[in-house]
């Protein structure tokens, strides 16, 4: 299972230093929305030509004029760009034409999706590389939240998903057991007194496990 970091941070200066201290530990670096949309696409450039040997992920949320907006976040150096999953099946389609233009891949969001299982195997069948299984920060806050829905809907869909939501080194081990290929952790990472620290925590943590199922 792959390790994605997610940076809801609003700088570019914020942004690479961050990465500088947990890109060890990962395998995907995310831009979120608030820090593309505060920063601009320069910061995708920016954390790309920084960390050349990690995936990189405009979390661009794309809800309309999928081709055009996935061709401008892989032109800036993105690897992996999002569209929501309650975009229509044509946007995320555009998105998944700009993709294979440029050999990426387009990651489907079903923050907000009712019935993700239906839409993961439809989004899936268009073309996306993976889906995500997600939960915003709105959603996470509400009284008596916990992932086990998402970790329910990613085992039921079958095909390629990441959580997002609450994954934390308490949750890390859960998420693997699901079947996921990505787990996605903001917070837990970003907000931590060492990020550099927390990250190695979570990838120790998703390596150990690996190895108990081994034995």
């Amino acid at each position: 299972m792959k390790l994605q970091v997610a940076m809801d941070l609003l700088t570019i200066e914020d942004a690479l230093t961050l990465a500088g201290q947990v890109a060890e530990y990962v395998d995907i670096i995310e831009l979120g929305t608030p820090l593309i949309k505060a920063a601009g696409l320069a910061v995708v450039t920016a954390v790309k030509n920084a960390h050349p040997d990690k995936l990189v992920f405009a979390d661009m949320k794309t809800m309309d004029a999928g081709e055009l907006e996935a061709d401008i976040a892989f032109k800036a150096g993105a690897d992996l760009v999002s569209v929501l999953g309650t975009a229509d099946d044509s946007t995320i389609a555009g998105a998944v034409k700009a993709a294979k233009a440029h050999n990426k891949g387009i990651v489907v969001d079903l923050i907000g999706v009712e019935d993700k299982v239906t839409r993961a195997k439809e989004a899936r069948t268009l073309g996306a590389k993976f889906v995500e299984m997600h939960a915003g920060l709105d959603e996470q806050a509400k009284p008596g939240y916990d992932l086990t829905g998402l970790l329910r809907a990613g085992e039921e869909a079958r095909v390629p998903f990441s959580v997002a939501g609450g994954v934390n080194l308490r949750t890390i081990e859960a998420v693997q057991r699901a079947g996921a290929e990505v787990a996605v952790v903001g917070g837990s990472i970003y907000s931590a007194a060492d990020p550099a620290q927390a990250a190695k925590d979570l990838r120790d943590a998703i390596i150990g496990a690996l190895e108990l199922q081994r034995n």
